[in-house]
C-alpha cells in the first residue's frame, strides 16, 4: 500500500498536531487532500515539503511509500489512521464565524450583506423568545435550533461591526475576549482567592463587582426598558431592594401557587380588555413612573 499512514486534521485548527502525528509523519513524503490544505500550509511554513493530491484515488495510486493528510472524509481501508489532535469543545464555532464571513463577503449573499445593527436588532428580539418558548416546552430539539439561531444574530452583529468606521469597529473575538474576561473577573471564588462561597453569597459578590464596574447611580441603569412591563418591573423591584431603595406596595394575593396566579392575572386581562384598556401599556406607565421615583431616591441620596 503506497499510503503507509494517514493522519487526520482539523480544517478548523490548522496544524494542531500532537506528538503522536508529527512522529507519524516520518521521513516519508507528505501529501494532502484539499480537506487539508490548512495543515499542509502550516508544515509548509515550518520547513516541511507537502505535496497537494486532488482526491483520495490519486492518493492510493501513489507508487512511492507517503503519509496522507486527510480531513477523514473519505474511507481509507487497509490504511493505519492516525488522529492529528481531538478538537477542543467549540471548534465549531470557528465554522460560525467562516461561514459568516462568506455570507458578508463579496459574491456572497445579496440580503446578508446589506443589513445592518438596526435592521437586524428585531431578530435578536424574535429569536430569543423563540429560545425561551423552546425552553418553557422542555424540547431539547427546538432548543438546540433555537439557541444557534440566536448564536447567529450575535456572530452577525459582530460581523457588521468589524466593517464599521474607526471608533465604532470590534469583532467577534472582541466580543468572547470581553465575556471572558468578565466572567472572570466576577467568579473570584472561582478564578481567584475569594474562597468557597454558597449561592446567595455569589450573588451579592456579583452585585458588588457589577456596581463597582459600572459605577451605575441608579437600580434603573442598565435594566431593558424594551422588555415585557412585567419584566421590567420585576428587575427594578429587585435592584431596588438589594440598594435598600422603597419598593412599591405588595398588593395581597389571594391565591396559593404560581398557576392560581396566573388564572388571576388572566383575569384581570379580560377585564381590562372589556373596558378597553391595555394591560400591558397600564403597567407600563405605572414601572415608567416607578423607575423615575428610583432615579430621584438615588439621586437624593447621592447628594445627601
Amino acid at each position: 500500500m503506497p499510503v503507509v499512514r494517514a493522519v487526520v486534521v482539523s480544517p478548523r485548527l490548522p496544524g494542531l498536531l500532537e506528538p503522536a502525528a508529527w512522529q507519524a509523519l516520518g521521513d516519508h513524503p507528505v501529501i494532502a487532500l484539499p480537506g487539508a490544505s490548512g495543515t499542509a500550509e502550516a508544515l509548509r511554513a515550518a520547513g516541511r515539503r507537502v505535496e497537494d493530491v486532488e482526491d483520495t484515488a490519486a492518493a492510493l495510486a501513489r507508487p512511492d511509500a507517503v503519509v496522507l493528510l486527510t480531513d477523514g472524509a473519505d474511507e481509507l481501508p487497509g490504511v493505519e489512521v492516525i488522529a492529528a489532535a481531538p478538537e477542543p469543545p467549540g471548534a465549531r464555532l470557528l465554522d460560525v464565524v467562516r461561514v459568516m464571513d462568506r455570507l458578508r463577503s463579496p459574491g456572497g449573499c445579496p440580503w446578508d450583506a446589506e443589513q445592518t445593527h438596526a435592521s437586524l436588532r428585531g431578530y435578536l428580539l424574535e429569536e430569543a423568545h423563540e429560545a425561551y418558548d423552546a425552553i418553557v416546552d422542555d424540547d431539547p430539539v427546538a432548543m438546540r435550533e433555537e439557541l444557534g439561531d440566536v448564536l447567529l444574530q450575535v456572530v452577525f452583529h459582530a460581523r457588521v461591526a468589524a466593517e464599521a468606521e474607526p471608533g465604532r469597529r470590534f469583532d467577534v473575538d472582541a466580543v468572547a475576549g470581553d465575556l471572558v474576561d468578565k466572567l472572570v473577573r466576577r467568579h473570584p471564588h472561582v478564578f481567584g482567592d475569594a474562597g468557597p462561597r454558597d449561592v446567595a453569597e455569589v450573588e451579592a459578590g456579583w452585585d458588588e463587582i457589577k456596581q463597582q464596574e459600572k459605577q451605575r447611580r441608579s437600580p434603573t441603569e442598565g435594566v431593558s426598558r424594551s422588555q415585557p412591563a412585567a419584566s421590567w418591573g420585576a428587575a427594578l423591584v429587585r435592584r431596588a431592594g438589594r440598594a435598600g431603595l422603597p419598593t412599591p406596595g405588595a398588593a395581597e394575593l389571594a391565591v396559593d401557587s404560581p398557576e392560581a396566579l396566573g388564572e388571576q392575572l388572566l383575569g384581570v386581562v379580560t377585564a381590562a380588555q372589556a373596558r378597553g384598556w391595555d394591560v400591558e401599556d397600564a403597567l407600563r406607565e405605572a414601572v415608567r413612573r416607578y423607575a423615575g421615583e428610583l432615579d430621584a431616591e438615588a439621586a437624593e441620596r447621592a447628594t445627601s
